[in-house]
């Protein structure tokens, strides 16, 4: 348990470090050039010092090398996906405003520390365990191949996208491949690694008392919050009076989209489940439903304010 804390304490300190000298610079010189850079660092970072200094033998331990490896290519991905987006589009609208403006570029490496932190935490508690031999069990492989079914997904969608925007945006809307199914594949692909991390990572737990595994919940539960709930990024920012522009341009043919498409798990067959399971299970919020205003139509909507995201946890992947 000592172990444990002092992992978690070392990554409290690591992150806070790496994230005020990544503000210090930028806000120095303007610029925010090395904002993934530092995430991706801090990600690496954290990675080292538990895997370092964690309880022993992780070489040894099928478990910590299985969890680091998946999160390797899982932040991998993220980073050098986003990385080559931002580069294409010749800069980062994350940003728009806020470099000039000491709080408010403040709080946006603020928000990527408690992003890289809370969802590391799964696999620094895995880390951080003691080291066991043991091949993984059926349960473990079960979970572990959960993890990277979301990293497949995730990487295919954003690819799917990225080669459909390459080709001229055909269509108007996105309905390629895992499309067809889902919504937002990619951010369903987020949200599946991290259930299945913090998961994994009860196998390393002393059981259901332990309250170090309940604390490291907070890593799928932010990534939800961040991709479900915040207006200005992720599944709200998507939705909504955002499409307005499909509605405009397509308001049968997205409609029907919408009616047989589930908003995130890939799936046939969406149009049959009933409202209630909609509503509940499958995440199908009312408040994600573009409505507009009575007596207007959705061309009389005023424009939806421009967005610019202060959420690196969010990864600013607009579906």
């Amino acid at each position: 348990m000592f172990a444990r804390l002092v992992i978690f304490l070392g990554a409290v300190v690591i992150t806070a470090a790496l994230q005020l000298l990544g503000f210090a610079h930028g806000y120095v010189y303007q610029t925010e050039v090395l904002y993934d850079v530092t995430g991706g660092l801090n990600f690496v970072a954290l990675l080292a010092f538990s895997c370092g200094f964690g309880d022993g033998g992780w070489v040894n331990d099928p478990r910590k090398v299985a969890a680091t490896a998946a999160f390797v290519c899982s932040r991998g991905w993220l980073l050098s996906f986003l990385a080559w987006r931002a580069h294409a589009r010749g800069g980062d609208s994350r940003f728009d405003g806020k470099i000039d403006k000491f709080g408010d570029f403040l709080i946006c490496w603020i928000v990527q520390g408690m992003w890289v932190f809370l969802v590391s935490c799964p696999i620094l508690f895995v880390n951080a365990s003691p080291a066991s031999p043991a091949p993984l069990s059926p349960v473990e492989a079960t979970l572990l191949s959960s993890f990277v079914l979301g990293i497949v997904c995730e990487v295919v969608a954003d690819v799917q996208k990225a080669r459909w925007v390459l080709d001229g945006r055909q269509g108007g809307f996105c309905t390629v491949g895992i499309w067809s199914f889902s919504r937002h594949p990619n951010y369903f692909g987020e949200m599946l690694q991290w259930w299945s991390a913090w998961l994994f990572a009860f196998t390393s737990a002393s059981g259901f008392t332990d309250g170090l595994w309940w604390a490291t919940s907070a890593s799928p539960l932010f990534t939800m919050h961040v991709l479900l709930n915040i207006p200005a990024t992720g599944v709200m920012n998507a939705n909504g009076k955002n499409l307005r522009r499909y509605y405009d341009r397509f308001p049968e043919t997205y409609a029907r989209y919408r009616a047989r498409t589930s908003l995130l798990l890939p799936m046939v067959g969406y149009q049959y489940v009933p409202t209630a399971l909609k509503r509940t299970l499958f995440l199908d919020l009312a408040r994600y439903e573009y409505r507009p205003r009575a007596g207007k139509s959705a061309s009389d909507e005023e424009p939806p304010a421009a967005v610019s995201t202060s959420t690196r946890a969010a990864r600013s992947k607009g579906d």
